[in-house]
């Protein structure tokens, strides 16, 4: 198994743990500095429960990134990377694997199609058929330097 650390800093924590049942965007925002730096690191992802039970669940955790703080207007949001979490049955891929506890590392960057935004937050898609429920996890960005 590969252990790597990653640096933490409490002002890049974008999800505090907690159940998610619901498509919904994380209320923390991080605020990268500028609207011209670009930014990569990783996402680190750390699954704590996750209800794939009727095997047709499917959880999408998404960053986002925009240069209005508020994400308000839909048309400034983009969709910088996500990752996918669900039974073997309903993966989208040629996947063959079900989503289990544990860590997963998402590499991401700020720019897209040349522009950067400054403006960054998790959102979940949730999709199938959710009981009591859903998927609990925190996550923390950790930059590259």
């Amino acid at each position: 198994m590969v252990q790597t650390n990653y640096l933490y800093d409490s002002g890049w924590v974008m999800k505090a743990a907690g159940l998610i049942g619901a498509s919904a965007a994380v209320a923390t925002v991080i605020d990268t500095g500028s609207a011209t730096a670009n930014v990569k690191g990783e996402i680190i992802i750390d699954i704590t429960a996750i209800e794939i039970d009727t095997s047709n669940e499917i959880y999408d955790i998404v960053l986002q990134g925009t240069n209005t703080a508020a994400f308000a207007t839909d048309t400034d949001i983009v969709d910088l990377c996500s990752m996918t979490f669900a039974d073997d049955a309903v993966q989208r891929t040629d996947c063959n694997r079900v989503s289990t506890i544990g860590r997963y590392i998402m590499r991401f960057t700020n720019e897209y199609n040349g522009t950067c935004y400054r403006y960054l937050r998790l959102y979940t898609i949730v999709a199938g058929t959710i009981g009591s429920g859903g998927i609990n996890y925190s996550a923390y960005a950790s930059i590259d330097k």
